[in-house]
């Protein structure tokens, strides 16, 4: 044997041992399964705080990909905010200016002449959707259900300050439980939260230590749009939302019932009252008529189905499920951090403290897993600006579906996390998106294929935005395609490649009728392009700005990723020969992946241009690094180096999301250190929720991530950056600890991450090297790693159900 694959047998042997001690084995139900353990130090994955949530962004989120309740543990007064991820008002529309493409032309005329400024008046006043596209119905928003809230009464306690004691309220990550426990006089009361895994209901249970001790009044209410009533001592709610024509779009239904051990329940106008209860039940149900003519039936059905089951029965059910995905993989980050402070405390101390907090790092990336899993689920919607999570009627930015990066970052980080099949609610809605594409495509550009631009909801809205500045990039639909495709790399399922290929052929169809040839170059670019959302100077010195250009890099970057991705598609699926070929000949006239500018860093479009806002959020450019891998250190280092100079101009702040995505950046890099500082950028604790497009981003003290205002996007891109620091396999072998920082390189392991070719990775470290690892896949692969600093060949083991 030679040297290298005695030591690939050595530390395949090790490993074994390692993990018996790295990891604990998992229990039943209802203790502390799946906390990871090394030398004795239990890590809790959960939240907590000595006292009840002041504002919504303190609140606890729990979701089961559908319903969603987000409680403040208030003492006098709880409320605890309600929702469902197909709530949205709006309706289908077309918005598509059928006289569009007359006006391509002239466009591109004025384009090629160094008209931006003109090109892009052209584009406001004739290229953009009809109506008032987003702002406004009938394009919709994502809303709040509504507020269910209970005002409690104490015995020998007057008026809404209530004297309280003993405070703790937790969110366990393990169990998806939410829970509140104090004391108020000699009487210890504890409620305890979650929405159900097991039967799709809402359950909150309420006890006392003594008995007889529960009295309060129940209600639930919204802003707008909602008529309560009591139906035979259950509450309920209903309403239409708006729909942009008639008012009369989305319906829904939303449900309370109460179980009493002990005490009475009566009703007293549109409230449930409860007195001298020992312990107390609340079920929540709600529907909407999102695809479901008789959603009022499947509401009460379930209500029904649930209030039949013991309490008890429904939480080990529930814990059982949702720990089927949630414990697939475990993450050790080497010792540091306490859970004896509360996490609002530890944030506060992360950002400044000298020994880094490694298990509030790990509880952030196991935090983002369990967002993943509680806002969505295969058959319905995808995660959107809000996730599932929103408190208001009018969310910011309409809480919909942005295709410039935000969307596509809910999903970066689900295939290593081991969460596949939460990537496909979002293939579900691209796939209905491209009839409406092509429709778009043809009024636009009159263009075969599809398109989808900037903006898209459940409606499949696929038009241009309603500003050129913003809504007429159209690399969205493209950037998609790279999200579905990732699903088939890491999975190698070729019956998911069958069915996605119609949308990626679609896609590469639409960008390859409408290239044109760029007379200085040669090359064939989209006319018009953009990159998101930036502006530059028109090079003339007369100060004016424009964001319209030809051929901007990131443009170029998918169209040449998606070419390559139908052509390798149609070679293993074995069709479409001839439009792979007309694809390998445009291939070879677009442009290259990135130029480097006189100043050492990227360029952003295909000319020098000089940018207004040398710090702006978007980085769209070095989409070729991530997420492509058209742009390695190893394989392009010149345009790694450039890429590298563009990050440094462009600074490490930003909103939540655009700091995650440097996070990416860096990690694709190799440079650890610096993607860590990126992290720690995005924990920085804050309580804003202006409207912020510059610097300013970071965590509020419920680890949701601050834009501000809230933006899931965050959580799921700093996700997704610490899973890319520790494992990347987008180069054609698997590179453990690729981009790991001095804060986690003394020890650390990593059990049930996922690497592209349906391998599931489990590795350890010690001093920033590997000491251990092991590779599983349903079918015995030759795989080649780099360990250590060495490309070596080795193969996988079976992997286990």
């Amino acid at each position: 044997m030679t040297r290298k694959n005695v030591l690939l047998l050595l530390l395949t042997i090790c490993f074994g041992v390692f993990v018996k001690q790295a990891f604990s084995a998992e229990s039943p139900a209802g203790d502390s399964a799946g906390k990871i353990t090394q030398s004795g130090l239990n890590t809790p994955l959960r939240l907590w705080y000595d006292k009840p949530a002041a504002q919504w962004e303190e609140t606890l989120p729990l979701g089961n990909g559908r319903l969603g309740m987000m409680p403040d543990g208030g003492v006098g007064k709880e409320n605890i905010v309600l929702n469902d991820i197909t709530l949205w008002s709006g309706a289908p529309q077309d918005a598509n200016n059928k006289e569009a493409y007359k006006k391509l032309p002239e466009i591109q005329r004025l384009l090629l002449e160094g008209k931006n400024d003109q090109a892009q008046a052209l584009i406001d006043k004739d290229f953009i959707c009809t109506g008032k596209g987003s702002g406004a119905e009938p394009f919709g928003c994502f809303q709040t259900l509504g507020n269910l809230s209970m005002a409690f009464r104490y015995k020998g306690v007057q008026g809404n300050d209530v004297p309280y004691g003993n405070y703790t309220r937790t969110l366990s990550l393990d169990d998806a439980l939410a829970a509140c426990s104090y004391q108020v006089g000699d009487v210890t009361y504890k409620r305890e939260y979650f929405t159900s895994f097991g039967d799709d209901v809402g359950m909150i249970r309420i006890t006392a230590s003594k008995p007889g001790m529960i009295s309060f009044n129940l209600s639930l209410s919204r802003e707008e749009k909602g008529s309560v009533r009591v139906n035979e001592k259950t509450l309920e709610m209903v309403g239409q939302l708006e729909n942009g024509t008639d008012g009369k779009g989305m319906e829904y239904i939303a449900q309370v019932a109460l179980r009493l051990q002990g005490g009475k329940l009566s009703t007293t106008g549109n409230q449930l009252v409860v007195n001298d209860a020992t312990e107390v039940v609340v079920f929540f149900s709600a529907k909407t008529s999102f695809k479901d003519k008789a959603f009022r039936q499947h509401a009460q059905q379930l209500l029904d189905k649930a209030m039949a089951v013991d309490y008890g029965l429904q939480k080990k059910k529930h814990i059982t499920n949702f720990r089927k995905l949630f414990h697939r993989q475990q993450v050790w980050l080497g010792s540091g951090g306490s859970d004896k402070l509360t996490t609002d405390k530890r944030l506060e101390q992360f950002y400044n403290a000298t020994t880094p907090d490694n298990q509030l790092t790990v509880l952030f990336y196991q935090f983002s897993r369990y967002l993943s899993i509680s806002s969505t689920r295969v058959g319905l919607l995808p995660p959107n600006l809000q996730g599932l999570w929103a408190h208001q009627i009018r969310t910011p930015w309409n809480g919909d579906y942005h295709l410039d990066v935000n969307v596509q970052m809910n999903h970066w980080g689900v295939e290593p996390a081991n969460l596949a099949e939460l990537n496909l609610p979002l293939a579900d809605l691209v796939a209905n998106m491209v009839p409406h594409g092509e429709r778009t495509a043809k009024a636009y550009y009159n263009a075969d294929g599809w398109v989808a631009h900037v903006i898209t909801n459940p409606w499949m809205f696929t038009e241009p935005g309603e500003s050129a500045s913003w809504g007429v990039t159209k690399s969205g639909s493209g950037w998609l395609c790279n999200n579905l495709w990732d699903h088939y790399v890491f999975s190698g399922d070729k019956n998911y490649l069958k069915k996605i290929y119609p949308v990626l052929k679609g896609s590469a169809q639409f960008y390859a009728s409408i290239l044109i040839k760029e007379p200085k170059t040669g090359w064939l670019v989209t006319s018009p392009s953009s990159s998101p959302e930036n502006h530059f100077y028109m090079p003339d010195g007369s100060g004016k700005h424009a964001a319209i250009c030809m051929g901007a890099t990131i443009d170029n970057q998918i169209i040449r990723e998606l070419f390559n991705n139908v052509i390798t598609a149609s070679a293993t699926l074995g069709i479409d020969k001839a439009f792979s070929d007309t694809l390998k000949t445009k291939l070879a006239q677009i442009p290259p992946p990135g130029r480097i500018a006189p100043d050492g860093r990227l360029m952003e479009w295909l000319e020098d241009y000089k940018e207004t806002d040398k710090e702006h959020r978007h980085i769209s450019h070095l989409y070729g690094l991530y997420p492509a891998n058209l742009i390695t250190p190893s394989q392009t280092p010149d345009l790694a180096e450039a890429c590298k100079q563009s990050l440094n101009v462009r600074g490490d702040d930003g909103p939540s999301w655009a700091i995650a995505y440097k996070q990416l950046f860096w990690a694709r890099l190799h440079d650890g250190n610096r993607a860590y500082k990126l992290f720690r950028e995005i924990m920085k604790p804050t309580l804003k929720t202006n409207i912020n497009y510059g610097a300013g981003g970071g965590v509020y003290p419920n680890l949701l991530s601050a834009g501000p205002p809230f933006q899931i996007d965050g959580n799921f891109g700093a996700g997704a950056g610490i899973a890319e620091m520790l494992l990347q396999s987008h180069e054609g072998y698997i590179n453990f600890i690729p981009a790991i920082p001095e804060a986690w390189q003394a020890e650390g392991a990593v059990k049930g991450m996922r690497a592209r070719g349906n391998i599931t990775v489990d590795f350890a470290w010690k001093n920033g090297k590997v000491t251990s690892y092991q590779l599983r896949s349903p079918k015995k692969q030759t795989v080649k790693v780099m360990l250590n600093g060495n490309i070596v060949t080795t193969s996988t083991q079976p992997l286990l159900n």
